[in-house]
Formats: structure tokens, sequence, C-alpha cells
């Protein structure tokens, strides 16, 4: 007899239906997988059958034979454990077969029957409302995830026990219910901008990438607080929109990086360590997988020593930083994960890690300076918008009792930037100024005749490239909109240029 349950399988960040037919025939006993099952998926067949047995079922002595379709796709992960373990109970008759239609099953068996968390689960919820499914079965653990989804029954259950109960009587078991209050967790930073001493510059720097999400290097000697700034700037972002809130949880649950959160409600940071490969940064995998590019979408990808990095790892940023997706290929496949995220850069002005700043005391030429900053082309420092100087921090700054501003002031003028860029923006895909295009640049970058002569002088004299000419306009939007201006005066080209200054050494 043939018993067809609903599951899911993930590619990408997207989850597919994925059909478990389940054949029970006469014959010699056994139990084989086909439908390009991984190794995980084979190793199911022990699983299931002791789980059977240890929930007080019968395990059928027959020819078992499980199909996972579509078969020209690879399935991985144990989330097929629970649809392959009702196709057998199918067989029992303990509940009617009808009921099997009515909902997407996923979940991993222990060996007692207790249902394990599975990844992706959040997908596979958004796959289940659009295939019109009345709910989903997933483990207890999966439910607060899965329940982002509005005007779907969720039923997160313990084990396979309650799952046939389920099929067997629907009114004994009711689907949970969260309000999105309980589902998004409150924002609560350990860590301030108030804590920061000194780098007024740096902060005012970081105040107006924050608001118009431009990319960011930080350039200073060890101990000058690149790291600690770069780790605050979360703190001044604004807050995730629900529709931002789904894709940063869906991309986290696929990596199996939610740790029991349920919902991630705060701006990814990520920090790779600079011996991380080019797989690992952009993702990859025989199944590809989200890189840290991708698990940074919605916030900030922290890249310490940058100049340590391999340069074809930083090589590979160059079409994620423009387009804010990358597409990884393979032979059966190409997979386009989001990756619209904040760079930010921090490495040290020298070899001699001390020296190479206006403050340190130390003299460099330019052609020593050009020496050690070619470790970054210039094609990956023309999509960095603003470059900052953080020196050395004064003693007197150090013993200061007096606190700076603190990251809900900073963050209070982000947000009114990002509305009016929001407003400025509306009906078309476009959320904050680094994404505008050379069709709303000429629209809304527009500059007095002083303004003109500046970025002329950029150009001509400082040798900007026309990419880090549209990036000046860029950055000199936001300034605008951080100070209320409708137009762009010399004032604030003026600094936006100065944050370029690093060019000259590239």
């Amino acid at each position: 007899m043939l018993f067809k349950i609903a599951s899911a399988s993930l590619i990408g960040i997207d989850a597919y239906l994925v059909d478990v037919e389940v054949d029970i025939s006469l014959g010699i006993p056994g139990f084989i997988t086909v439908g390009l099952p991984d190794a995980s998926v084979r190793e199911s067949k022990e699983r299931v059958k002791a789980a059977v047995k240890n929930c007080g079922y019968e395990f059928p002595s027959r020819k078992i034979t499980i199909n996972l379709a579509p078969a020209d796709r690879r399935k991985e992960g144990s989330a097929f454990d629970l649809p392959i373990s009702l196709g057998l109970l199918a067989h029992l008759d303990l509940f009617p077969l009808e009921r099997l239609k009515d909902y997407l099953f996923l979940g991993e068996l222990a060996l007692d029957g207790r249902l394990k968390p599975v990844k992706g689960i959040l997908s596979s919820a958004v796959l289940a409302k659009r295939k019109g499914f009345k709910g989903i079965v997933i483990p207890k653990e999966n439910e607060k995830e899965a329940a982002l989804v509005q005007n779907l029954d969720i039923y997160g259950l313990e084990n396979l026990v309650q799952v046939v109960e389920l099929l067997r009587d629907a009114d004994n078991i009711s689907p949970c219910r969260y309000s999105l209050e309980e589902l998004l967790p409150r924002l609560d930073y350990d860590v301030d901008f108030q804590e920061i001493r000194g780098q007024q510059h740096v902060k005012r720097a970081l105040e107006v990438a924050a608001a118009g999400s431009h990319n960011v290097l930080l350039i200073g000697p060890p101990g000058a607080g690149k790291t600690m700034l770069a780790r605050r700037l979360p703190t001044i972002l604004p807050p995730l929109t629900f529709d931002e809130i789904i894709e940063v949880t869906q991309i986290f649950s696929v990596s199996g990086l939610l740790k029991g959160r349920g919902v991630v409600g705060e701006r990814p940071f990520r920090a790779p360590h600079h011996t991380i490969s080019d797989a690992g940064l952009i993702g990859g995998g025989l199944i590809p997988r989200p890189g840290e590019i991708s698990l940074a979408h919605h916030g900030v990808l922290f890249l310490d020593e940058l100049s340590e990095f391999k340069r074809r790892v930083l090589e590979s940023l160059r079409q994620p930083v423009e387009e804010g997706t990358v597409t990884v290929s393979r032979a059966s496949m190409s997979i386009t994960f989001p990756a619209f995220f904040m760079l930010v850069g921090a490495m040290n002005p020298f070899e001699d890690a001390y020296g190479g700043l206006s403050s340190s005391g130390f003299s460099w030429t330019d052609n020593q300076r050009s020496r050690y900053y070619s470790k970054i082309s210039g094609p990956l420092l023309d999509r960095i918008d603003i470059q900052a100087e953080v020196p050395k921090v004064e003693f007197r700054d150090i013993i200061s009792k007096v606190e700076g501003e603190s990251s809900t002031e900073i963050r209070k003028r982000v947000n009114e930037a990002r509305e009016r860029q929001l407003l400025r923006f509306k009906g078309k895909k476009i959320y904050c100024n680094s994404q505008m295009g050379t069709r709303e640049m000429k629209k809304y970058c527009q500059v007095d005749d002083q303004g003109k002569e500046l970025l002329e002088m950029a150009v001509n004299r400082l040798g900007f490239s026309a990419r880090a000419y549209a990036r000046i306009l860029k950055v000199a939007r936001t300034i605008a909109d951080l100070n209320n201006e409708e137009s762009i005066s010399s004032v604030h080209v003026s600094e936006a240029i100065q944050y370029r200054m690093m060019d000259k050494y590239f």
C-alpha cells in the first residue's frame, strides 16, 4: 500500500515541497530510501525503527520503499524522520488517511520518539502557507520561528505520540498562539557609544555611515578603539522592520544558528577571523549554504585586521557590496543569497602598527604608505564610502569623567534621517541613500556651484574615480539629511570629501 506525506527541503534559503512516498508491500523485509538522499537521510531507517517501537507501535515487517520526490534533487538533513514514520504508522490505521493532506510535516526523531529541532523551519512554514496547507507540524523547539508566519496553524509537538493524537482528532491539540510582542525580543544592547572616550570625529563618521548605510574603513594603531567603535555601530542603527526580521531569521534558521532564540530581532553583527576562506565568507558547499556576508544581511560585517585577509577573499566582496546579493554557482544549480550589509573594515596604519598616523610622531613617505595599503585593491576601496582615521586616545580623554552622547541619542538622529530617505524613495525598492542608482542621484544629489568646484578638485587633483565621485555625492546627501536640509551645500560636500582622504595612498 502507498502513502504520501508532504514535507520540505531547502535550496538556498528557500524551501521546496518534497513528497515522501512510503510503499509497504509483501516481500522480503527490507528498508530502502531513494530520491538522492544523503547519509543523514539514509540513516533515518534506524532512528525511525527505534522511535516507532519505543512509542509502543508495531514496525511493519514488510518490504518498505521510501521515495523522496522530486527525485532529481539531493535531499539532506534529518527532517524527513517524522513524515517517514507517519507513512509507516498509516499502514496500521491509527488515524484517518485524509488528514495527512492537511499538514506539512518536519522533524528529527530521537530513539525514544521525541521530536528534535531541525533547520529551515521558517522557510518551510512560508512554503506551507503558499501551498495552501492548513498547518505545519514541527518540533516544539521550532514553533516560535514558524509562528512568524501569520494565518497558518503551527503545531509544535514534543513526540511522535502527540502527532498521532493530532491526526486522530485535531480538536484534542490546539495550535500554538503567539503575539508579535511575545515573538519579537526586546532590544537590550550590552554596549553603548557613551563608553567611548574621545574619537568625536570617528563617532560622527559612524553616525553618517549608519544614517545612509555606508561602508566604513577605520585606520589606526592598536588600542585606539577601532573594534570598540565597530561593535557599537549596531546600537545606533534603526530597528529591523518586520519584513527584515523574516529575512534575517530565515537565513539564521537555514544555517542552524538560531540556538533556541526563535526570532532574530536585532541587526546581525558578524566578525569572521582573517583566516576565513572565500567559501566561508561568500557561501558555498555541495549544496550551497549562506556565508558570512549573508549572515550579516541587514546588519554589519566587520573585518578586523583587513590587510591580513587573503586578497582573493577581499576581492570576492566587490560584487556583493555593489549589488546587495551574491550568486553561488555549481554544476547542478545556481543560488542567489541576499547580502545587503554594511561593510566595516579596520586595519593598522602600517607594518609598524604603532606608526604611520599623524598623531604618532612618525614620518612615513607616501610610497611606504602605498606599498602597505596596496594589499587592498583600488576597486574594493572605491566601494568603501567613508575612511576614518582613528588616532591614539589622549590621556586627558582616558581619565575624563565627561560622558559622551549615548547610542539612544545618536540613534534618534539616525532614525529621523532614515525616515526622510524612506519618504524620498517611497514606491521604489530603495531604503537608504547608499542604494541610490544613477537616476536617483541625478534627481536628489544636486549641489551648488561651490560644491561643484570642490568635486572638480577632488576628481582632478586627488585622482578620485567616477565611482568614488558617486559615493561622495551619496555621503553628502546623507549628511544633508542628518542636518535636516533638502539641498546639498558645499559644507556637506566638503565633509564627504574629507571621509575619502586616504584614497591617495591606495
